[in-house]
């Protein structure tokens, strides 16, 4: 596998930097620095202005604690002075960016041209701008940013989490510091409502508090000793009932869990603050959030859900691989979509049945313009020869036409989109979008053929058969356009897959046939005086089975097709005539693009609360290295 292939995704936190490699076929894999997913950020400068990364530089921190910087992710316009001078954050930053490029060509087997960052939601253009700039120096190629909270919401579909459009999640990113964010996922993907950050509501907080508790260090250089044994214990401390802390230049010192729930309480309960409060800034009924979904280092801690449950009402969930969460939603976001954060499509592999339900409306569709052809009335009178035609056999040929190569264009684009190995240049969604609007445009085509051969055959005038063929088409080919552009924006696709969701019932198409087909046949039959009521007997019913169609299109459920059915066939079949095909033909074309809209609308636009996949905080996740900065 090429590098060019690869996709680079960085989270470069303000305690920790995290980074995964995302491939092609969906697989990511997190970037291993001194044997751990998280790069501490970070960086001591040294004497000629080499900068030492990660746990280099907390390993040279004691020696000189004057060119040791933990936090180096400033503002945009800070400076900072180190050992006397002047260095800008972007050059330290970049220095921890420069060590994962490195990484990641080392693991890609050479450069990697699709980047992306993740960056808090609350930054503005100015330090989005100056994160960039780093990137630059760094040696990175033009990286895309994804906001942290659209990131790890992109994460949870990408491990199974159902999030129907329209719904509201809460996003709690315990890092170093907090930030809590509103996120709804619109028809065309996340969008962040309100966010809020405190520096003093994550790990880092945690850190301070705990060291707090121990001896006074003698010297800095002992308090960055110190910090970091006090980091090595924090995480210790979520699988262990107690830990021995060294202490330079005194006796170690145990700390237990309670000490740490003292230490952490009140860092938490701003975190909780946070997520009240952001909840009021969105405006959003507290009712209908889905999930509180927590990610980052410090969300693995078992504290955070009791606090988080007694402090705000919601039941928090821990967001699979927390620490690598952004990260790796932020690769999956790039690997998809070039200008915004999406999905995962998985397009289910079209079941069988589809050819039959392809076939129907296809052969229902040659039946009825044949029918129309071989059955005009003929006038040949003195002046000129003309025939008296059931457009509505026409229009009906037309919408069945777009139909049923609606049918077969998704089937295929939905056939591609399962595979992997197709070679076509395309995206998943691109290839279902493309297989909706190819066949809506050659369903078009073909009503334009009917046109075209019916009158050529016919002998008339164009005019008539372009309307009638044509504008029936025109709100089915609008829809179609929609559907095409969710296709292809949306982050999953409906349950089911497009071919199913696109598969018009076929016991509406039998029925509507078959009612046009009797309506036209007791029209154009010879009216015999004994005949006469057998054949408005014969158009009556087949108004009854236009009726039957149209409210198999308009209704789903049984007991109301059952309870509305009857009285509108009887209304269509009063309407038959050899005047009214036209009229009926509209109707039920009317019915077909309501079937397409409320399908639209019940399961993409606003579809029903579906179960998700949480993952339940654990009550002992696994200890983390010094290097997992929480």
């Amino acid at each position: 596998m090429r590098a060019g292939q690869a996709r680079l995704a960085i989270d470069c936190g303000s305690a920790t930097t995290t980074a995964v490699l995302a491939w092609p076929d969906g697989s990511w894999s997190p970037l291993l620095f001194d044997g751990e997913p998280g790069l501490p950020s970070a960086v001591f400068v040294a004497d000629g202005g080499t900068v030492l990364t990660g746990q280099r530089a907390w390993q040279a921190a004691p020696a000189d604690p004057g060119r040791f910087v933990p936090l180096p992710r400033r503002p945009a316009d800070d400076r900072l002075v180190v050992a006397g001078g002047e260095v800008a954050p972007a050059d330290l930053v970049a220095a921890t960016l420069r060590r994962v490029v490195d990484e990641a060509r080392s693991v890609a087997g050479g450069p990697v041209e699709d980047v992306r960052l993740v960056v808090p939601a609350g930054w503005g253009p100015r330090r989005r701008t100056w994160l960039r700039h780093a990137a630059h120096r760094a040696g990175l190629p033009q990286p895309r940013l994804v906001e942290a909270p659209v990131a790890v919401a992109s994460h949870l579909l990408a491990v199974g989490v159902q999030v129907p459009v329209g719904s509201v999640v809460v996003v709690c990113d315990l890092g170093g510091g907090a930030e809590v964010s509103v996120v709804r996922r619109g028809p065309v993907g996340f969008e962040v409502l309100a966010t809020l950050a405190d520096v003093d509501a994550g790990g880092d907080a945690i850190d301070r508090a705990l060291t707090a508790v121990l001896p006074e260090p003698e010297s800095p250089s002992d308090g960055w000793v110190l910090a970091a044994s006090v980091r090595a214990a924090k995480h210790a401390l979520t699988e262990h009932a107690a830990v021995t802390v060294p202490v330079p230049a005194g006796p170690a010192v145990v700390l237990n869990s309670v000490v740490l729930e003292q230490a952490a309480r009140p860092v938490l309960s701003r975190a909780a603050g946070l997520v009240r409060d952001v909840v009021a800034a969105a405006e959003v009924d507290p009712a209908s959030i889905s999930g509180l979904w927590c990610a980052g280092g410090a969300a693995r801690m078992p504290l955070v859900a009791k606090v988080m449950s007694t402090e705000t009402g919601f039941t928090p969930l821990l967001v699979q691989d927390p620490l690598l969460a952004a990260a790796a939603g932020a690769a999956d976001a790039g690997g998809r979509s070039l200008e915004q954060v999406s999905e995962v499509v998985s397009e289910p592999v079209p079941p069988i049945r589809r050819a039959v339900e392809i076939a129907v409306p296809g052969f229902a569709s040659l039946a009825l313009v044949t029918h129309m052809l071989l059955t005009p009335i003929w006038n040949s009178g003195h002046l000129r020869p003309w025939a008296m035609l059931n457009w509505g056999e026409l229009a009906m040929a037309a919408v069945f036409a777009v139909l049923a190569c609606l049918g077969a264009g998704t089937v295929l684009g939905s056939s591609l989109a399962s595979r992997t190995d197709t070679g076509v240049p395309l995206s998943p969604r691109a290839q279902v979008a493309t297989g909706i609007v190819t066949a809506a445009w050659l369903g078009v085509a073909v009503a334009g053929m009917y046109a075209v051969v019916g009158s050529q055959y016919i002998g008339t005038q164009l005019g008539p058969f372009l309307r009638w063929a044509l504008l029936p088409t025109v709100p089915l080919l609008v829809v179609a356009a929609v559907l095409a552009l969710i296709a292809a924006r949306q982050w999953r696709s409906p349950r089911g897959g497009w071919s199913e969701f696109l598969a018009f019932p076929v016991s509406s198409v039998v029925a509507a046939t078959a009612g046009m087909l009797v309506i036209q046949w007791s029209v154009t039959a010879p009216r015999m005086q004994d005949m006469i009521v057998w054949l408005d007997l014969a158009g009556r019913v087949g108004g009854l089975l236009m009726g039957v169609g149209v409210i198999t299109a308009l209704v789903s459920r049984l007991a109301l097709r059952l309870v509305l059915g009857a009285p509108f066939a009887i209304l269509l079949a009063a309407l038959v005539s050899h005047r009214t095909t036209g009229i009926l033909a509209v109707i039920y074309t009317i019915a077909v693009t309501m079937w397409w809209l409320r399908r639209l609308w019940s399961r993409i636009i606003h579809p029903g609360p579906t179960t998700g996949q949480p993952a339940a905080f654990p009550p002992g996740p696994p200890a983390v290295g010094p290097g997992r900065v929480g």
